[in-house]
């Protein structure tokens, strides 16, 4: 987790920070569930067309890297741009 979201919470006891930590640990745990949940679901329905075999053909597998990939990078990118914004609201206050 990262340590400066708990900056604003420095008047709270201690135990209550743990807490606060534990809380924001398992949102980011099940943000990222979240995520690779849905890159799962979306490559494999796009991808996979048949179940005529018992591995994943040339085609389908070579859909799917390209798919996570795109995935990925998307998620990346909207990361990277919503940071962008926090600093940037941050710097404004």
């Amino acid at each position: 987790m990262d340590k400066s979201m708990l900056g604003d919470l420095d008047n709270l006891p201690e135990q209550d920070k743990l807490k606060m930590a534990a809380m924001i640990d398992q949102l980011q745990i099940r943000d990222s569930l979240r995520m690779y949940n849905s890159l799962v679901e979306r490559c494999f329905s796009d991808c996979v067309d048949s179940f005529k075999h018992k591995n994943l053909q040339k085609q389908e597998e070579t859909c799917v890297q390209r798919c996570a990939e795109k995935f990925l990078k998307h998620s990346m990118r909207v990361g990277m741009r919503f940071a962008e914004l926090n600093q940037g609201a941050a710097t404004q206050d």
